[in-house]
């Protein structure tokens, strides 16, 4: 490794671990009232324990509302439990760092190859903080690492790419849309086949050792719109106007009740299978593919599935930065500007939950000028983002023809200037 790269190295790794002592002392100074009173870490110390007792008994949580979530969460759920002298709490969140730990480093490879950039490495590093220590105490982390490894292993190992992201979604469906962008040809029947085997192999496996494992089905058909949704914007902008609606915890998460909902998570439907339509014309119609192709498109997949969620919680902004640092690696990437409208709403999102979530909750002006902004710009990022992956793929425009007579060269002289002799 020469001198720069190393130097380069021991940097990133200096501030991951400088900016995840921070989050860690945010996580356990976290019943300060900026920092959530507790509610953050609640869900790891409380939910996910009480989950990882009824799956160390082999079954999945039958009939528990708030378990919604793919057969292969369990896996991840149970990893704590393999680490000796801890509380499943401190396990948990020694996982998590794990697994970010292999994000960074995997980013970091990446960026420090010939033709390639550091910038994803250091998006990661430095942008994950921006969700305060929200990321340590959820196992989004450690989905979006089977993301990340996938697109990175893609111009390797098409096999393994396409192992990892089934892995991802078996634990969260978001990272099967991390294939979207695969070059056409062999390559993308490779990652497919690796993809379809590998999930198979793991239900297969899922199903004959727990119990249960397709009852989730069941809990996720019945969410409804969450308050810091695209959708529960609208419905706490409503409630000024005299809409008679509320907010309640229910499946997990708090949600609006009243008149209307219903609708407006049937359009939130509606327009993730619009946006979904859309990322599937582009693979059709595209022409040009570079290396930075299949990192841009997973980008820009999950942003219009994100935005057009009825639910859009602030670790899936986990998700996002995961991708937009993947993206970063390429210096032939469209998707810089996307990048940082993405680390905008990062840092807003912060704000809304734990920092002013009872603003939210009530829907106050503050607090639905906040979900106005970070819903915003999560939906120009989803725009900006698809228009450049669209103009991205178009073929290369043809060169301009000059009519004959009219070339201009310094061998040419023009015709209205020939003199006689």
């Amino acid at each position: 490794m020469s001198p720069s790269r190393k130097h380069r190295t021991l940097a990133l790794a200096a501030a991951w671990l400088a900016t995840r002592a921070l989050m860690l002392w945010l996580l356990a100074h976290d019943r300060l009232a900026p920092l959530g009173r507790g509610g953050v870490s609640r869900e790891v110390g409380h939910l996910y324990f009480h989950w990882y007792g009824v799956l160390s008994q082999g079954a999945f949580p039958v009939g528990d509302r708030l378990w919604q979530y793919p057969p292969g969460a369990g896996p991840v759920l149970l990893a704590p439990g393999l680490l000796p002298g801890l509380t499943y709490f401190t396990a948990f969140v020694a996982c998590t760092l794990a697994a970010d730990a292999v994000i960074a480093a995997a980013l970091t490879r990446a960026g420090l190859r010939p033709g390639r950039s550091p910038r994803g490495a250091w998006l990661w590093v430095l942008g994950l903080p921006l969700l305060l220590h929200i990321p340590l105490a959820r196992y989004d982390v450690q989905v979006t690492a089977f993301a990340v490894v996938s697109l990175l292993a893609l111009s390797r190992g098409p096999r393994v790419c396409g192992a990892f992201a089934a892995m991802g979604a078996l634990v969260k469906v978001w990272p099967a849309l991390a294939l979207i962008g695969t070059p056409r040809g062999r390559g993308t029947r490779e990652v497919w086949t690796s993809a379809v085997i590998t999930a198979a192999a793991l239900l297969a496996v899922l199903a004959a050792l727990f119990s249960g494992p397709f009852d989730f089905l069941r809990q996720q058909s019945g969410r409804g719109v969450q308050i810091e949704s695209l959708g529960g914007t609208v419905l706490g902008l409503a409630r000024h106007a005299g809409w008679p609606g509320t907010a309640r915890y229910q499946y997990g998460a708090m949600e609006f009740v009243g008149p209307y909902t219903g609708a407006v998570a049937a359009c939130s439907l509606a327009l993730t299978v619009a946006a979904f339509g859309l990322v599937l014309l582009w693979r059709v119609r595209a022409r040009r593919w570079t290396e930075a192709t299949p990192y841009d498109a997973a980008l820009t997949a999950v942003l219009l599935f994100t935005v057009t969620s009825r639910v859009i919680s602030p670790q899936y902004m986990v998700w996002l930065l995961g991708l937009c640092a993947v993206c970063l690696t390429s210096r032939h990437t469209t998707q810089r500007p996307v990048a940082v409208l993405v680390l905008v709403a990062t840092a807003v999102s912060s704000v809304a939950y734990p920092g002013l979530y009872g603003e939210v909750v009530r829907s106050t002006w503050t607090g639905c000028l906040l979900m106005l902004v970070r819903n915003g710009l999560l939906a120009a990022a989803a725009g900006v983002s698809f228009v450049r992956l669209w103009r991205s793929g178009l073929p290369p425009a043809a060169p301009r023809r000059v009519p004959a007579g009219r070339e201009r060269g310094p061998h040419r002289v023009p015709t209205g200037l020939r003199t006689r002799h």
